[in-house]
């Protein structure tokens, strides 16, 4: 008998549990590059992600001290951890490799760029990640241009259906 061999080809998102998407960051922003970060957490923020009790909608990335941090997610505190519950708006360090970090360091300071965290999940492994993306603002004009396209796009697939 031959042996059944796994194809070595990953799915995009298998073995991932999401927690939050920030949506509204696709619409404001035109995402250039993604980055996948780690992030540094206590034990009752992990609990209460792991509820899914996370708002990615006015947080930023920013660079301090040749570190990445995330300002302004907000993990609501845990209901069973009491004396040791955490801060929820507090800014948590995201851990990337040094290369990486000069890299969308570098750009997100000369160019003008933002760092939007786009969505945040565990991995196969259990691990809480952070998607960041090196985004530059849309104009109101762009916006239009976007949700046009869109629209569009969902009037022909309705044609096709009902062919």
């Amino acid at each position: 008998m031959a042996k059944k061999t796994k194809d070595t080809k990953r799915e995009p998102n298998k073995g991932q549990r999401p927690i939050s998407e920030n949506r509204k960051a696709r619409h404001n922003y035109l995402v250039l590059e993604t980055l996948e970060c780690g992030i540094a957490l206590v034990g009752s923020e992990v609990k209460s992600l792991r509820n899914g009790k996370l708002s990615l909608d006015e947080s930023y990335g920013r660079m301090k001290d040749g570190e990445m941090w995330l300002v302004g997610a907000d993990i609501q505190e845990y209901e069973n951890a009491t004396l040791w519950n955490h801060e929820p708006k507090r800014p948590r360090k995201l851990l990337v490799h040094g290369t990486e970090l000069r890299k969308f360091g570098n750009k997100a300071h000369e160019k003008g760029l933002t760092l939007v965290p786009l969505k945040m999940y565990f991995n196969e492994r259990g691990i809480a990640k952070v998607l960041m993306g090196l985004c530059k603002g849309k104009q109101l004009h762009d916006k239009r241009q976007s949700l046009k396209k869109a629209d569009m796009k969902r009037e022909i697939d309705r044609a096709m259906r009902r062919r």
